[in-house]
């Protein structure tokens, strides 16, 4: 079929039902009538030859065909918008606009102080707003424009999703002061000695510094498992267990526990954080300038 022959706001349509999995949600993100929402599905179902979307209670469920759809049409429709957004100048000092972020949380307390301080100086009616994002789901979502960048470790994304390196940390381990058996040295037999705090968002699987331990045929006792560092770093500054931690985040979370900060006992390498965003936005100007803002918190 030819493209002249295509009401390309069916795609708009068939996006939101993929997007929210409902056509009452749908109706409601686009600002029109249900009737004209199920209007526009039964286009979308003719032109196709496929139901697209099958109900299965109160929400719609893709069909195979529609799956394969909603990459290239969601990728189709980011780049439509951003050339027309690119038509305009955008300038942070008078554009209104709210910038989306994929932050894990030990690298919301590092960015965002910083990151805020930049933007509420030279941008006044420009918002962030930072969420936790399956890694799963950060391309799609970073190709459908519903976040506009992302940070976080190094990733196995696809050459659409752009990335660029803006800090370099290392790990660290985290004890209290009077510590009975440390006392401002780590060795690893000591180390090894202790009882841990693991903190993880996933509820089993061992910690990036157990493979490095691994490696050199060694292991440790996790006594306890946590959700977040901030906690842990409190059971740490109460008890005698320690904690193996990323050294940027240890310097600010413990900065009201005053507990012990001492190199990891093993030489491991450097972890790399990188900003991601997709190749619709990279000319972006308003996606690029907040991409400056950020290397620039980093940097700073």
């Amino acid at each position: 079929m030819h493209i002249s022959r295509i009401d390309l706001n069916l795609f708009t349509v068939f996006e939101a039902i993929y997007t929210e999995g409902s056509v009452t949600r749908a109706s409601q993100k686009l600002n029109l009538t249900q009737p004209a929402i199920s209007h526009a599905l039964g286009r979308l179902r003719t032109m196709f030859n496929d139901p697209l979307f099958i109900r299965q209670g109160h929400t719609m469920v893709s069909t195979p065909l529609a799956r394969s759809m909603i990459e290239p049409v969601r990728r189709s429709l980011r780049g439509l918008e951003v050339t027309l957004n690119g038509l305009d100048r955008f300038d942070p000092a008078t554009t209104p606009k709210q910038f989306k972020l994929a932050l894990r949380d030990v690298l919301e307390a590092t960015i965002l102080p910083p990151l805020i301080q930049r933007v509420s100086s030279s941008a006044p009616l420009v918002d962030l707003a930072a969420s936790q994002v399956d890694r799963r789901d950060l391309e799609s979502e970073l190709a459908a424009g519903t976040l506009d960048g992302a940070i976080d470790v190094l990733l196995p994304l696809s050459s659409d999703i752009l990335h660029t390196r803006i800090d370099q940390d290392s790990t660290v381990v985290v004890a209290r002061r009077g510590h009975p058996a440390i006392n401002g040295t780590l060795d690893l037999s000591t180390y090894l000695k202790q009882d841990h705090i693991l903190a993880s968002s996933r509820r089993k699987g061992l910690g990036l510094e157990d493979f490095e331990l691994s490696r050199f045929g060694v292991e440790r006792r996790i006594r306890l498992r946590c959700q977040h560092y901030f906690a842990a770093c409190r059971v740490v500054s109460q008890t005698d267990l320690i904690l193996t931690m990323p050294g940027r985040y240890a310097r600010i979370a413990n900065q009201q526990f005053d507990n012990q900060i001492l190199p990891f006992p093993l030489e491991v390498p450097a972890f790399d954080v990188f900003l991601y965003w997709h190749a619709n936005v990279d000319n972006d100007p308003a996606n690029r300038w907040l991409r400056e803002q950020i290397m620039q918190s980093f940097a700073n």
